[in-house]
């Protein structure tokens, strides 16, 4: 088989919700966005829900489509970008919660439906989205009148547990939500992490729950396995990719396999990877292609039928770190072309 096999491991998937979940008295949700970070959403979301999970956040009303259809109703599909001109009647239809970010997204709402669930999502410092500490201030009575179902804000340094940004935002966030009878959500996979403080009445893990920092106790949820298309001997002084990549510094024996940047295996991790056949490690050797990563087996005494990226040896942030990227990165562009594997 020339594609490459993506196993996707839902078991692992729930025990990280399970165990992020145990670390907060309230509610704890689940964000699938971004096609469930790369994974199928509709498959994640299902064992998700099986679990246990009644509050799921999508980035757009598109995504809340697709993921209502996939687990039907009963549960809350919350939309971060809230509610976009063109949005109303997948909003209505799917019976999606917008997490409203302004005073136009809130009339939007208002007018287009009327009495309808929504959320509201504030700036506490990011400056990325939600309704600024002015603006909330002036539109709060009014929004507090209509019931939303949850207000939530995001923090900007949660990976680093004692930036400073971490404390401003959670004084920012109870300065403009103390006293309103409704739920509060602060926290995603870093929050959670950060203790009962960050916690409020919802947590909303996201990468945690896929294997990803800085839940460093998760459970790896992605195998990768690269089939072996070629293995050809290589003189010293030869050469092996685009651009002459990488030259021989001894005789070598080098496996070409399939994937390349096509398949989201950036081209940016290079030389600096490593792909694995059981325990040995085998570096890459020259450029990632589209479509093709050359290897250097020679120590391997024998060749192999393929080799592994992403698996009990090598997490989704060690090739992110190879790439100079971050572990999100890796999750979410992992290809359309693989065959995709699920199990539990």
């Amino acid at each position: 088989m020339t594609s490459a096999t993506l196993t996707i491991d839902l078991g692992a998937v729930v025990r990280n919700w399970q165990a992020l979940a145990r670390l907060s008295e309230g509610e704890t949700g689940a964000v699938v966005k971004a096609n469930g970070y790369g994974l199928g959403a509709p498959v994640v979301g299902r064992a998700l829900q099986r679990a246990g999970v009644r509050s799921f956040f999508v980035a757009t009303a598109g995504e809340g489509v697709t993921l209502r259809a996939a687990i039907g109703q009963g549960s809350d599909i919350y939309v971060f970008s809230g509610h976009m001109d063109g949005d109303t009647k997948a909003l209505r239809e799917a019976g999606l919660t917008p997490l409203l970010n302004s005073v136009d997204q809130m009339l939007r709402h208002a007018e287009g439906l009327p009495g309808a669930p929504f959320g509201i999502q504030l700036d506490t410092g990011m400056n990325r989205l939600g309704m600024e500490p002015a603006e909330w201030s002036a539109l709060r009575d009014i929004a507090l009148a209509q019931g939303p179902s949850l207000i939530m804000s995001h923090l900007a340094c949660a990976d680093e547990p004692g930036h400073a940004m971490n404390r401003h935002q959670l004084s920012e966030f109870h300065a403009m939500t103390n006293g309103l009878d409704v739920p509060r959500s602060l926290a995603a996979t870093g929050g959670a992490l950060m203790g009962p403080e960050f916690h409020f009445d919802m947590t909303r893990p996201g990468v945690g729950l896929y294997g990803g920092f800085p839940f460093v106790d998760a459970e790896p949820v992605v195998t990768l396995d690269l089939p072996v298309i070629q293995v050809r001997d290589v003189q010293q002084g030869e050469t092996v990719g685009y651009a002459n990549g990488w030259t021989a510094p001894r005789d070598a024996r080098i496996a070409t396999v399939s994937g390349g940047y096509a398949d989201g295996l950036i081209r940016a991790m290079g030389s600096h990877a490593t792909l694995y056949a059981g325990d040995v490690p085998c570096p890459v050797v020259g450029r990632v292609s589209m479509d093709l990563i050359t290897a250097d087996v020679t120590d391997l005494g024998g060749d192999p039928s393929h080799l592994q990226l992403l698996g009990r040896h090598q997490s989704v942030d060690t090739v992110a770190d190879a790439a100079g990227t971050i572990g999100y990165e890796i999750l979410t562009q992992l290809g359309l072309r693989y065959e995709r594997v699920f199990t539990e």
